[in-house]
């Protein structure tokens, strides 16, 4: 097999590795806190198991690059770390009281959060020009999001219930058992030796870089926007079904905003060097505020089409946002920290963003409601005005240090 043979070869498995593992999170995110509800846990259980996720994500951080990275080959830790959170998922599937439904979620976050890092480190180790090729392979995850909601079509029906619903934690642990066999076709990749201290050096000082205020500025939005972006998880699949959507289309309905995404992601270098940062983040952000300002003032069954497609917005809420913060940080950063500084953010993003997201939104949820019903209105006003304080400290206080990116754009 020649060199260029081989390469395509690897990239088309690296591609279905994402396909498979984003897959595995697509499958229960949608559905997860609106099952709950159906088990008839309170708010604050529902904040601990919504917290799961971005609770492994801070420790994932941490143990993926310290321990994971240095102490196993990248293909076996995700074959194992796939087996048993599969299984995992798979008993969370049959708990239906508080303790041990949380015990068998709590497992599989934190075996299966550290492989998303450990996914993204064996691309980067396998591809020949990582920077042109890794942005065909990290699509495969957002298609895996799209396509695993197009099983429940069949596997729910219109209403739903709690013996239906648990199929959305069975079919993401079939997806896990098939991702650890695959996993050992994927090429061998060794442990990395680098010093944990020099990297615990990096940490500290991609902190202090918080003294800088554009630094700063930026942090503090992106926790906001992490914390809105995450709540939406929280409560669209009970709106969407409020405004008419059955329980079997709504995670087809939101996933719109992942085939958005593909088109918004290939736009976003034009963009970024036509508007900068600074316009380019306060879109991100102004789609938020126009999402769930819509829901707000539009959210009824008269309105469905324009529920549906404002779906599309997404796109716009994480390219235009997500992706161009990680853009600017390996742009603007000190390059022997930048991967540090990514982490920094990512554990906003994925972890503290989550995690204050999963106690909030459901405290809404219920002080909203009266007599079963939710006023969506009120609601949905909470994160339109987080999304306006967001924009108004960017618009006032960001002052990046260079317009926008300089040479090509890589994402």
């Amino acid at each position: 097999m020649t060199d260029t043979a081989a390469q395509s070869s690897i990239k088309i498995k690296l591609f279905l590795m994402m396909i498979l593992e984003i897959a595995i999170w697509g499958a229960w995110q949608i559905k997860i806190f609106s099952y709950m509800g159906m088990l008839g846990f309170n708010p604050d259980q529902q904040w601990l198991v919504g917290s799961s996720f971005g609770i492994a994500s801070i420790v994932g951080i941490f143990f993926s690059n310290q321990f994971a990275d240095r102490n196993f080959s990248a293909e076996r830790f995700l074959a194992f770390s796939h087996v048993v959170g599969g299984v995992a998922l798979v008993a969370t599937a049959f708990q239906t009281q508080f303790w041990p439904f949380f015990a068998c979620f709590v497992t599989y976050c934190l075996l299966y959060v550290p492989t998303i890092s450990v996914t993204n480190s064996l691309a980067f180790a396998n591809l020949k020009d990582p920077a042109k090729d890794f942005g065909f392979v990290r699509m495969g995850g957002t298609i895996g999001w799209i396509v695993v909601s197009w099983p429940f079509i069949f596997l729910l029906s219109e209403k739903a219930g709690v013996d239906e619903t648990k199929w959305v934690f069975i079919v993401a642990g079939i997806i896990s058992f098939v991702l650890a066999a695959f996993s050992l076709t994927l090429p061998h990749t060794p442990p990395r030796k680098a010093a944990a201290e020099e990297d615990k050096v990096a940490w500290l000082k991609a902190l202090k870089l918080l003294k800088n205020p554009f630094v700063l500025v930026l942090f503090i939005v992106t926790f906001i926007d992490s914390t809105i972006h995450n709540g939406y998880f929280v409560v669209i699949d009970g709106f969407l079904q409020k405004v008419g959507i059955s329980a079997n289309m709504s995670m087809v309905v939101s996933s719109i905003g992942q085939v958005a995404e593909i088109v918004t992601m290939l736009i976003l270098g034009a963009v970024l060097k036509k508007l900068g940062w600074k316009t380019t983040l306060i879109l991100g952000i102004c789609g938020h505020a126009a999402r769930f300002g819509i829901f707000a003032f539009f959210g009824t069954p008269e309105n469905q089409w324009l529920i549906i497609a404002v779906q599309v917005l997404h796109g716009i809420c994480y390219a235009f946002f997500f992706v161009t913060v990680y853009i600017f940080v390996d742009a603007v950063f000190p390059k022997d920290i930048r991967s540090s500084a990514q982490g920094l953010f990512n554990l906003l993003i994925l972890g503290v963003g989550m995690v204050v997201a999963s106690k909030i939104f459901p405290q809404l949820l219920a002080h909203y409601t009266t007599d079963g019903v939710v006023d969506y209105k009120q609601l949905f006003l909470v994160p339109s005005g987080m999304a306006l304080a967001g924009i108004m400290l960017l618009a006032l206080f960001f002052r990046p240090p260079t317009h926008g990116p300089e040479g090509e754009v890589k994402h």
